[in-house]
């Protein structure tokens, strides 16, 4: 149960838990009715992943559920560093295939490819693969820096043309790719990446952000009460008419908690 009642944050709502593990089971149930309710009304659910430490309580949760219709569903991720194999450990490929794929077999599961010859082909290719059909579902999770997916501040457009674009990763974004745990320094962290834009994660028909941690409250201050612009991109939230912000104690612990 959540620990303080749901708080409105523009049209985001939230909600706070006393844990992580708390959190992520909330979203992953709600996660479950979205995607029985999409196929139930039209025989498939498209689902984009998020992938990093803040999702794990939920992916944890969501892959256990019962009666979740997998066979129905099209995952496809957000983002992927140029030029790494879909084999390496820290291969966002790699973290869906063994935490996804592998354990409840979705329909179909549309992979980024990284490490594709031709770059310019592979955006192209993945961007209409998201644009044939509604997106259901979209995990949105908030970076240290404000970012979501691989749209860092300094490359963030809220009307950005483009659905999947090329990106330079900036140092925040490598410190924390580093203090998770997925490489052993900030300097190993690949500076390039493909992401989807905010334009393409904002056509999605609901947003789960789970958005746990204290190195995340920063973060979640300025997408909640701060200026809703690209210096905090994931200020968006409060604009996406459907969206649900799921939050720890730790998370929220620099909010003003006056929301409606």
């Amino acid at each position: 149960m959540p620990a303080i009642p749901e708080l409105h944050y523009g049209k985001a709502r939230v909600r706070i838990f006393a844990s992580a593990a708390d959190l992520g089971a909330a979203a992953a149930a709600d996660t479950a009715d979205i995607i029985r309710d999409a196929v139930a009304a039209r025989g498939r659910a498209r689902l984009i992943l998020a992938t990093g430490n803040s999702q794990l309580d939920m992916i944890g949760a969501l892959v256990q559920l019962p009666d979740v219709p997998w066979a129905s569903v099209e995952v496809f991720h957000m983002d992927e560093y140029a030029g790494m194999p879909a084999t390496h450990l820290s291969s966002f490929r790699y973290w869906i295939r063994t935490r996804v794929e592998e354990r409840v077999h979705p329909g179909m599961v549309q992979y980024l490819a990284g490490d594709a010859p031709d770059p310019e082909a592979e955006m192209e290719r993945y961007s209409a693969l998201l644009n044939a059909a509604p997106i259901d579902l979209a995990f949105v999770g908030f970076g240290e820096n404000g970012h979501v997916a691989f749209n860092d501040p300094h490359v963030a457009d809220f009307s950005d043309p483009k659905t999947v674009k090329r990106v330079l990763i900036d140092d925040a974004s490598q410190r924390q790719q580093a203090g998770e745990g997925h490489f052993d320094r900030p300097e190993s962290v690949p500076r390039d990446a493909f992401t989807i834009t905010c334009p393409g994660l904002f056509r999605a028909g609901a947003w789960i952000c789970c958005v746990p941690d204290l190195r995340k409250a920063e973060a979640v201050r300025g997408a909640l009460e701060g200026p809703i612009a690209t210096a905090c991109p994931a200020s968006l939230v409060r604009i996406h008419p459907n969206a649900h912000v799921y939050l720890d104690t730790a998370s929220a612990s620099r909010l003003a908690l006056s929301a409606s």
